[in-house]
């Protein structure tokens, strides 16, 4: 029957277009790099990779001026400041400025780990995942500070690391103002704002925006048992020592979390969190903290 749709037109080719099609079926690369050995189908790729060992960036962002050896990097790169994401996952309608990265993605979906530890046997949905992860394996740490020479396995621990010494904050609070060394900070900070406590206690209900708030919250927790279970009976009791007793009289508790100290000096300390105050200050970059020993660990970073 017919539908009256065309059928489609041959394309055609002819002359060095068709030279340059047929290298794709004989996998022919007769372009080669001088510097490297690596080759190509096509003079243009081969002028595009030269640019890696000249140093070359001709392609520049009109909007932050960041320079880049080919044109594809440059289009990928604009996406950050357009926000335009033309790559989405059908699962979840999630977008992506690149193609590579949605194929990531959709391992989350499919469950995919295709990038296995030969070492130990766990596996990845990313490449680079399997090489951070061998270099447990190895002890090796490649990206090294140079201001203090501390070392990390992986490139961006080590950016995050270097805040510490330009004090960079790159991630900003749209509510309220503040700044973050680490997207995970900012993260953590816009759960206040937004009222979300997903970290319940099982003792008494009370929630908590943080996992390590609930934490140090159930230690009351356990000292409030020891202090009903000792507190309430050594008085009476002829098995206790009077040492004991006197322990227990003097315990010093937080009035803004129920927190118990054996020494005042650690509940003034303590106190501090609850009232962000920050008494030792560092005479180099300005930074405050709420203990003298935190002072004197980060004075270090100064001493190279």
């Amino acid at each position: 029957m017919h539908t009256g749709e065309k059928p489609p037109v041959p394309r055609t080719l002819d002359g060095a277009s068709l030279v340059a099609h047929e290298r794709i079926h004989a996998a022919e690369k007769p372009f080669k790099c001088d510097e490297c050995g690596k080759a190509f189908r096509w003079v243009s790729r081969l002028s595009q990779h030269q640019l890696i060992h000249t140093g070359e960036k001709p392609y520049k962002c009109n909007k932050c001026a960041k320079a880049f050896g080919c044109s594809s990097r440059l289009i990928r790169h604009q996406r950050t400041h357009t926000g335009e994401k033309p790559f989405k996952c059908d699962e979840c309608g999630k977008g992506f400025v690149q193609g590579s990265h949605l194929i990531q993605h959709q391992r989350i979906h499919t469950g995919e780990k295709p990038y296995e530890c030969s070492d130990c046997g766990k596996a990845f949905s990313q490449s680079s995942s399997l090489i951070y992860h061998q270099r447990i394996h190895k002890g090796e740490k490649p990206y090294e500070c140079l201001e203090c020479g501390k070392a990390f396995s992986m490139s961006t621990q080590l950016t995050i690391h270097q805040r510490v010494h330009t004090g960079e904050r790159p991630y900003k609070c749209g509510e309220c103002g503040k700044a973050f060394s680490q997207n995970s900070t900012l993260f953590q900070h816009q759960i206040i704002h937004a009222g979300v406590k997903p970290y319940g206690c099982s003792e008494c209900g009370k929630a908590f925006s943080r996992s390590s708030y609930l934490i140090e919250h159930q230690r009351i927790h356990t000292r409030a048992q020891w202090y009903h279970e000792y507190g309430s009976t050594l008085e009476g009791s002829t098995h206790v020592s009077r040492k004991k007793v006197n322990t227990v009289k003097k315990l010093h508790k937080c009035n803004e979390c129920e927190k118990i100290f054996r020494w005042r000096s650690h509940l003034i300390i303590h106190q501090r969190i609850h009232t962000g105050e920050k008494p030792y200050k560092c005479n180099e970059c300005g930074k405050a903290f709420n203990r003298s020993s935190r002072l004197t660990q980060h004075q270090k970073i100064h001493m190279g």
